[in-house]
């Protein structure tokens, strides 16, 4: 069973998720102001965030699942992890009943790869296993924004859209309030007991759910801990006789010794995302915004570490210490940090088993290990929490009772917990059709790649957890490099908000994602920066910072 799409709290999210192998193998915004001071009254803006006490009485009651316990508790806003071998032929059941009433009803959602066909052997399967009847309207996840935006502008909109958090910007953040139902009448407090794969979601997760004053969405959970990993080649490090650097000097000092461009070998890819993490730089969006220790309101930028993070890797760059595909921004890093190319490179976590389930054959030696996030001065790093959830599946409004109660049986069913004989169909189909069984472990077959990607694990997931029973030392890896980078995490003060921008600011921030890349390559200068800051703060920052500090007053701080 694989383990449901890991927090994305150091990176670009977008890029970030379409790099996840966990999405590959199986899979900020939103909120009304409950005080107008939040943002307009106009109905139609629904700027602000709900939270605090009035979040809480929109809430679905949480009712841990008991049905696996993990050999790795979560801890310190890690997944849980399972590394045990766990009896196929004794796998519990979360959904005695089926739900659904096989009432037919559509759903749109991203799909990165190609989409198998309708009616295929696991779309089958899952219906007839969850009494639901599902026509599938997959679209291409790399331009789904322009889709999204398109079908919540026309009238026609299937009954389910999956919506992720990065495509919320401008307009699409006030469509979500105007086009998707309040599911509070049937999963408000103990409503939710109906499903109890959807109850065991937790709390903090349907807080991110609430948009316009209303819950809308169904979760997909995300542990808060970083989701960028800064991965290094174990084998050649201890080959080299290398020692994993502690600070930004160390790592520099490293990168130009294991650098031989003659040898056609290179220390790092372009590293921003985990520098980011090494220098303790706010993340991006909304949890950019934090009241410090001196009282103030900031965004990121206006830090002195944004400025310094950015320099730091502009100096692996001047060093000639990046592989020049990196550079020039073409290419898979990926692949050059498993052909030897590279020997650290920074990507999602879910990376830590892809890689090493796509190198056991051909390169056995090959042992990618995450190095652990240092303090630019070799201290303790600082680390952001990422938000509880980033992508939902939401019901339209004017859905028929039929529909909706199909449609949250479909949900739950994809919210089944590790352990179970949902979770099996719905991470690796049927077996015999779509995986074998060798030494205990699930092998998907041709098919089974084909078919089992990307469809119901979008619709919901349980509670954060990694198991790879084919690779069960990576899930233990990967679960304490999380506890370890956990102990360094803060909260910011917008942690755990849904919050919807006024849309005149939607794009105040867009251009500082390629001035950064540009800066770092050397196509920008410092002055250059500093002057998109300036412009930044002249171009509506100030006001924005005016608006959540009435927004942080209002409904209290996310730490």
């Amino acid at each position: 069973m694989t383990p449901n799409a890991a927090s994305i709290s150091s990176g670009p999210s977008r890029r970030s998720f379409l790099a996840s192998t966990a999405v590959a193998t199986a899979a900020v915004a939103g909120g009304m102001p409950l005080l107008t001071a939040c943002g307009g009254s106009d109905s139609g803006s629904r700027e602000g965030a709900t939270s605090g006490k009035a979040a809480d009485k929109l809430l679905p009651a949480y009712v841990a699942s008991t049905i696996a316990k993990p050999d790795l508790p979560s801890k310190n806003g890690s997944s849980a992890g399972y590394t045990g071998k766990i009896d196929l032929a004794d796998l519990a059941t979360s959904v005695p009943d089926k739900l659904g009433t096989g009432a037919p009803f559509k759903i749109m959602s991203p799909f990165w790869g190609t989409p198998p066909k309708p009616g295929c052997a696991y779309y089958t399967a899952l219906d007839a296993a969850a009494g639901t009847k599902i026509t599938w309207q997959n679209q291409d996840g790399i331009t789904y924004g322009e889709k999204l935006g398109a079908v919540l502008a026309s009238s026609s909109i299937p009954d389910m859209v999956v919506v992720p958090s990065w495509e919320l910007v401008g307009k699409l953040s006030s469509a979500v309030t105007a086009k998707f139902m309040d599911l509070g009448p049937y999963l408000a407090g103990d409503k939710v007991k109906k499903y109890p794969n959807l109850a065991a979601i937790p709390s903090d997760s349907w807080r991110m759910s609430i948009f316009g004053g209303a819950l809308r969405g169904i979760p997909m959970p995300a542990a808060p801990v970083p989701g960028i990993v800064p991965y290094y080649r174990k084998d050649i490090f201890d080959k080299k006789g290398y020692t994993v650097p502690k600070s930004a000097d160390e790592f520099l000092s490293w990168a130009k010794e294991a650098t031989s461009s003659k040898a056609k070998v290179w220390a790092c890819g372009d590293m921003r995302w985990s520098a980011a993490g090494f220098f303790g730089v706010l993340p991006a969006g909304s949890l950019g915004w934090n009241i410090g220790d001196d009282g103030k309101l900031t965004y990121r930028i206006e830090h002195p570490e944004y400025l310094e993070h950015l320099e730091w890797v502009r100096k692996l760059f001047d060093a000639g210490v990046v592989h020049p595909d990196d550079k020039a921004n073409t290419g898979d890093a990926g692949q050059r940090f498993t052909a030897g190319q590279i020997l650290v490179y920074n990507q999602n976590a879910s990376d830590w088993y892809g890689r090493t389930a796509e190198q056991a054959k051909s390169n056995p030696d090959f042992v990618i290990e995450g190095m652990d996030y240092f303090g630019a001065d070799g201290g303790n790093p600082t680390l952001y929490a990422g938000q509880p959830a980033s992508i939902w599946s939401m019901i339209r409004k004017g859905a028929s009772k039929e529909t909706i109660e199909n449609a949250l049986a479909a949900a739950n069913f994809a919210a089944a917990p590790y352990g179970t004989k949902e979770r099996m169909l719905v991470d690796y189909g049927v077996e015999g059709t779509h995986y074998t069984v060798e030494n205990g472990v699930p092998v998907k077959n041709d098919k089974g790649n084909s078919e089992v990607i990307n469809a119901w694990p979008m619709l919901a997931a349980p509670a954060p957890y990694t198991a790879h029973p084919d690779l069960p030392e990576i899930a233990r890896k990967q679960v304490e490099w999380q506890q370890r980078q956990g102990a360094f995490m803060k909260k910011t003060s917008t942690y755990g908000m849904n919050i919807i921008e006024p849309a005149r600011y939607a794009t105040l921030s867009s251009q500082f994602e390629q001035m950064e890349m540009d800066f770092v390559r050397g196509h920008k200068k410092l002055s250059d920066v500093q002057q998109a800051i300036s412009t930044w703060k002249s171009s509506g920052g100030d006001k924005l910072r005016d608006w959540y500090k009435k927004l942080l007053e209002k409904n209290g701080s996310g730490n």
